[in-house]
């Protein structure tokens, strides 16, 4: 298994991301630049928060045409993994991976604290280290996290069981409490909150790291 970490201008939790993957959980992964055209030799990909370009025009919406991005999206119709946090979670929108939009927080504000969250589907690739309805504490760090669709959206979601996690104190207004999702595959999922940076008790949590450990229990699975 090997997962690469892709760098846009602007990343600013890339090494995060790969510090979490392959310092704590054990998990090979590379950075990978924006500028690249291929993903050949690895397995997955991981899409990290920050500031990609920016955020000029909507967040996510300039690094949705990078190089890389059309990798990605032929990893997600693959049925690959692909995760995005934060602005990894704007980009996957942007790109029509995942559906829905990330509006303005209801406050305006940005908001960067530790927030509980309901783990409600944790038979995804990478949420099964999870019990059902676990409460797990992660941190938040944005200015656009209100997670919003349309009725029949929001519908097709449930009914499909795509929301995998919520807001237990919903700090930015989004709809449904909606904390993250993934596509009707389940290949594919995005989140505001960032379970990397939970992974260390010195970080003030470990939430995070089931997040990983769920990672490594599926290609496991897959391997046998």
């Amino acid at each position: 298994m090997k997962l690469a970490v892709i760098v846009f201008p602007g990343s600013n939790c890339d090494h995060d991301l790969l510090w979490a993957a392959k310092n704590i959980a054990n998990i090979d992964a590379e950075f990978v630049s924006h500028n690249e055209t291929s993903l050949d030799g690895f397995d997955g990909v991981l899409l990290p928060g920050g500031f990609s370009y920016g955020d000029y025009l909507r967040c996510g919406a300039i690094a949705r045409f990078s190089n890389i991005m059309d990798e990605v999206v032929r990893f997600a119709e693959e049925g690959k993994l692909v995760f995005g946090t934060c602005n990894g979670f704007q980009i996957l929108t942007e790109a029509g991976l995942l559906p829905g939009v990330l509006l303005k927080n209801k406050s305006l504000s940005f908001i960067c604290k530790t927030t509980p969250l309901k783990v409600v589907n944790n038979t995804t690739i990478f949420t099964n280290a999870y019990e059902e309805n676990e409460l797990i504490h992660l941190p938040i760090a944005h200015g656009e996290g209100n997670y919003y669709c349309d009725e029949e959206t929001l519908q097709e979601l449930k009914d499909n069981n795509q929301i995998v996690f919520t807001y237990a104190d919903n700090p930015n207004g989004s709809l449904a409490d909606i904390a993250g999702i993934t596509n009707k595959a389940g290949n594919v999922l995005g989140m505001m909150p960032h379970p990397e940076r939970a992974v260390e008790e010195l970080l003030g949590s470990e939430d995070g790291l089931k997040f990983f450990t769920s990672i490594i229990n599926h290609f496991k699975e897959v391997a046998n």
